[in-house]
């Protein structure tokens, strides 16, 4: 039996969670800064860094609390260490050292992208290798292969944008605040799909990258060119062709994905897995080829320390530990796994 507490402090959501054997959640507390960076229509990193410093020490009390547990019970401490907003990363990295330090328990690193693989794990322990997860949120946008857990290979990633990112811009640029993805998903709800063709960045063939870059410039330079001849606009036709767009590349490119390393299951992670007709086109694209797919519940999509947890606890199982000279690496990647030809 192993009792983990978990610490996520990537951008703007002060969470600690505590977790038994990686799947049994006892305690997820999420703090939220939303309300904070509203009004500057974006993360603003020195306050989110300050704001977690104001917030860890309560939320980890929180959490230990909520699952009836102490710092004596503990079994290990984990952190995510990477990629993020590095004063961000550094307040919970810290807080974890010390903890471990102090209590002198294993100290143990997870990736956040990591993590978010990790969160369908909560959902389904049993999930079956290889599979095939679309990490799609703010910062990121890649396609991983999973041969087994800890073995990674990122075979797809945005080359400019990431799909929650061109979100954030356009709702943005059609005045719908922050955070943008949300509320576009709202407004597309009341839209045609097919009003407005938004261009689709498919890239060479056989290529697996992302681009959301010329998608999200497209939309903006259609609102301007409305605006300067003094067109009205039809906002949820606009939102609902852009969404579309973005979900159309983002389904076909897993989809080709999955038959080339011959996965049978098909999981979806990040912010933007919460999106209604990415959840929606994924899934009857897995039925149409008899494959499993799976997504997290909506609080385990966006940043949360019980992924962090769950993630941990295989690399508890591992042995696989930090010392206390670990840092925090905004721009940390994915361990690469074995050679896919062997798929």
């Amino acid at each position: 039996m192993a009792l983990i507490l978990a610490i996520e402090t990537s951008c703007d959501e002060t969470s600690a969670a505590v977790v038994r054997d990686g799947v049994e959640i006892l305690s997820n507390i999420i703090s939220s800064q939303i309300e904070v960076h509203k009004k500057f229509g974006g993360v603003v990193p020195e306050v989110a860094s300050r704001k977690h410093l104001e917030l860890i020490n309560g939320v980890i009390r929180e959490a230990l609390d909520g699952a009836g547990a102490d710092f004596s019970s503990l079994d290990a401490v984990a952190v995510t260490s990477g990629p993020g907003l590095v004063g961000a990363l550094l307040v919970g990295v810290s807080a974890a050292k010390a903890i471990s330090y102090a209590r002198d328990i294993p100290l143990i690193a997870v990736n956040h992208l990591e993590g978010h693989i990790y969160a369908n794990f909560l959902a389904d322990p049993g999930l079956e290798f290889p599979l095939i997860c679309l990490v799609v949120s703010g910062g990121h946008t890649d396609l991983v292969i999973m041969k087994g857990h800890g073995n990674y290979s990122v075979v797809g990633r945005t080359r400019d944008d990431a799909a929650g990112e061109a979100f954030d811009k356009v709702a943005r640029t059609l005045g719908l605040g922050y955070p943008g993805g949300p509320l576009v998903d709202r407004l597309a709800a009341g839209g045609d799909p097919f009003a407005i063709h938004f261009p689709r960045a498919y890239l060479e063939e056989g290529s697996f990258d992302f681009s959301f870059s010329g998608l999200k410039s497209a939309v903006i330079n259609y609102l301007h060119r409305a605006r300067q001849r003094g067109e009205e606009v039809n906002a949820a036709d606009i939102a609902a062709s852009f969404q579309q767009a973005v979900v159309d590349v983002l389904v076909d490119k897993t989809f080709e994905a999955a038959e080339k390393y011959r996965a049978r299951t098909v999981i979806l992670a990040g912010g933007v897995a919460a999106n209604r007709l990415l959840r929606e086109s994924m899934a009857e694209s897995a039925n149409k080829r008899d494959l499993k797919m799976l997504y997290p519940p909506g609080v385990l999509c966006t940043d949360n320390a019980a992924m962090i947890a769950c993630a941990a606890y295989y690399r508890y199982l591992r042995g696989d530990f930090s010392d206390l000279t670990l840092n925090a690496v905004p721009g940390l990647d994915l361990v690469k796994g074995e050679e896919l030809n062997n798929l």
